[in-house]
């Protein structure tokens, strides 16, 4: 009996103390669980909520090339598939990041075990045990705090993630998202900010360069630290040689020639010449898929070369006149045929000055909306030889004078726009109605209230460059107007299209017979008139020039063939310049820019008759006076005498 009582006293006593050590180690293991995913976020499930998770706003100006022009925020560029990429590209990270990739289910215990050991042979770690599953887990969920905790996260999501996708989904994701240095994240944004390339062109060499990045994208930056990239670039192709992936001749042919970064075209900050583009093209954008939108590549007609060239043309010209002049500010817009903005500066020093003054300022154009109304006049059944009496005029009050401060007598439409006769002009929108002359300026692309005063057909509204700009276009294009844009097209960095722009087809502003009659009339202007200093070298141009009341505002607007280019010069202020007209400092940087800009392209005729000679105008008028004074003689003749009135 006592060794009875003894046996279950010991039972009860091995009872009590196994379930004390079960309920510790349940009381333990509730503490470590709590202690390891008390804070454990909740993980996305699916490839799109992991796109779009932990992206900062982000937005990337592109040229009509595809190239990246500036960017703010982190550099993103659209997603590639994996499939469209070369073998060697995702190869190049798995040799290095993760080999057995397929293998595992998201945590490699074989290489956290291999890390662990060399770790603690090497007394501190030289090795991480991370796959690319736990990788993408750290990037995008979790923080990159190297602790037993974050680890043990990384483990658990990294399962769970490989439940939820496929090892292509996981793997696209990480070459989408991880970042590379030099603000690039993902491997499309990494191949045209370091190659100016895309991903689906990078060599053995250059794929290699970019899988070395991920262990220290800082330190290891091309740019920044070349030798220590190559160096494990070097390392990266051993890596593939020793996985199967690449033979000894690609090995070797790699390391013999490393690759190297490019130089970065690209302005990161958005600011320089391109700050007033990027303005633009977020404004358009917000205008066509709203603001709320973080993660933009904004695609544009814009030619980087070409814009370069107004940034330069307008500082180079006023940095030479501008100041004796007191001119301080100019902008530049060029248009193509089709509408498309190809260029355009918006002011000297965008760092100074983020007013666009192609695009947001209105100022007064002065003689430069001159054309408009005799367009109005050729629509009412004038031509350029029709002749209007060049003298005082008093139109309810107001009497316009001349420049010169003199009279010409009776003078053909085409003489008057030719030498900017305001007394003609005013004339002519008079008699054609000033609501008429108003409707063709609308009609044409201004956008800008025009107010219905007699002062309007000399300019005495205020416009913006684009729209004037954009109104001459239709006198090049045979009267047919075209809506000018800037944007091609806005996608998110998945390469999801937002927005696609779709050519309209032309709307009729006028009749080809008018616009090209204008464009005799705008040719002479620059042969013989005021915009002689426009004039360029072996290539027909047409033009015309305006300046604002006390010299506020000065423009040369006109086109060839190819392109249609408008200048504004003045100063933000709007004090008076000294004596600037649009013949002066506008036209010599039109001449001078539109030069460059036609570099290497053919000379072509405008698409209207060549201007009449100066001798043919002579006789033209000089028979219409004679058929005047034949007419006056008569009626003298059949008059009674003075004696007889």
């Amino acid at each position: 009996m006592e060794r009875e009582r003894r046996t279950r006293r010991t039972r009860r006593i091995l009872v009590a103390a196994l379930g004390s050590l079960v309920l510790i180690g349940a009381l333990l293991a509730g503490l470590g669980w709590h202690w390891a995913f008390h804070d454990l976020p909740t993980a996305p499930t699916t490839a799109a909520e992991l796109w779009s998770t932990r992206r900062e706003p982000s937005v990337t100006l592109m040229d009509r090339e595809g190239h990246v022009l500036a960017v703010r925020g982190p550099l993103y560029a659209r997603a590639v598939g994996l499939d469209t990429l070369p073998a060697h590209v995702p190869q190049a990270f798995l040799a290095i990041e993760d080999q057995r990739f397929y293998a595992h289910d998201g945590v490699d215990l074989r290489g956290v075990f291999r890390a662990l050991w060399v770790n603690f042979r090497a007394g501190r770690s030289v090795q991480g045990g991370s796959t690319i599953t736990m990788q993408l887990v750290k990037n995008l969920i979790l923080t990159p705090d190297r602790e037993l905790r974050r680890k043990i996260q990384e483990m658990r999501l990294a399962r769970q993630l490989e439940e939820h996708l496929t090892k292509t989904e996981i793997l696209e994701l990480y070459l989408n998202r991880i970042y590379l240095g030099a603000r690039a994240f993902g491997i499309e944004a990494a191949a045209r900010r370091y190659f100016d390339k895309p991903a689906t062109e990078l060599t053995l060499a250059e794929a290699a360069l970019l899988a070395a990045l991920p262990k220290a994208p800082s330190r290891l930056d091309p740019t920044v630290n070349l030798a220590a990239a190559q160096a494990r670039a070097a390392t990266v192709l051993d890596a593939m040689l020793a996985a199967g992936f690449i033979d000894q001749a690609a090995h070797d042919a790699a390391i013999a020639e490393p690759a190297a970064p490019v130089a970065d075209t690209s302005d990161p900050g958005g600011t320089a010449i391109w700050g007033h583009a990027f303005d633009f093209a977020l404004a358009e954008a917000a205008g066509l898929i709203g603001d709320d939108v973080p993660d933009l590549v904004i695609h544009t007609t814009l030619d980087p070369a070409l814009a370069r060239a107004a940034h330069d043309t307008i500082e180079a010209v006023l940095g030479d006149e501008g100041e004796a002049q007191n001119a301080g500010e100019a902008a530049i817009v060029l248009l193509a045929p089709d509408g498309a903005i190809r260029a355009f500066s918006g002011g000297r020093d965008y760092a100074t000055s983020q007013f666009n003054r192609a695009i947001q300022a209105q100022r007064q154009p002065g003689s430069a909306f001159k054309p408009f109304v005799f367009a109005a006049a050729l629509e009412a059944g004038y031509d350029p030889s029709s002749a209007v009496w060049d003298e005082p005029v008093d139109l309810e009050g107001w009497t316009p004078q001349n420049f010169s401060g003199g009279f010409r007598g009776l003078v053909t439409l085409q003489e008057a726009l030719k030498r900017s006769i305001n007394t003609v002009a005013a004339q002519v929108g008079d008699q054609v109605g000033i609501d008429r002359v108003v409707e063709v300026g609308h009609r044409f692309g201004i956008a800008s209230p025009l107010p219905e005063l007699p002062a309007i057909a000399l300019g005495a509204a205020e416009v913006n460059l684009l729209e004037l700009t954009s109104a001459y276009a239709v006198f090049g294009n045979d009267g047919a107007r075209r809506e000018p844009y800037f944007i091609t097209s806005i996608t998110n960095s998945r390469g999801d299209v937002l927005h696609e722009h779709e050519a309209a087809p032309a709307q009729r502003a006028t009749t080809a017979e008018v616009a090209q009659s204008m464009s005799t009339m705008l040719q002479d202007v620059v042969l013989t008139g005021t915009g002689r200093r426009a004039a360029l070298a072996g290539r027909p141009s047409a033009g015309k020039t305006g300046t604002s009341q006390s010299f506020r505002d000065a423009w040369y607007v006109g086109y060839t063939a190819d392109f249609t280019a408008g200048v504004w010069v003045g100063n933000d202020d709007d004090t008076p310049m000294d004596n600037v007209t649009g013949g002066g400092l506008p036209a010599m940087i039109w001449q001078r820019y539109m030069t460059r800009v036609h570099q290497g392209l053919p000379s072509r005729p405008l698409s209207a008759p060549a201007p009449r000679t100066r001798s043919e105008r002579e006789e033209r008028l000089a028979a219409f006076y004679s058929d005047l004074s034949a007419s006056f003689s008569a009626i003298l003749a059949d008059a009674p005498s003075p004696t007889e009135r």
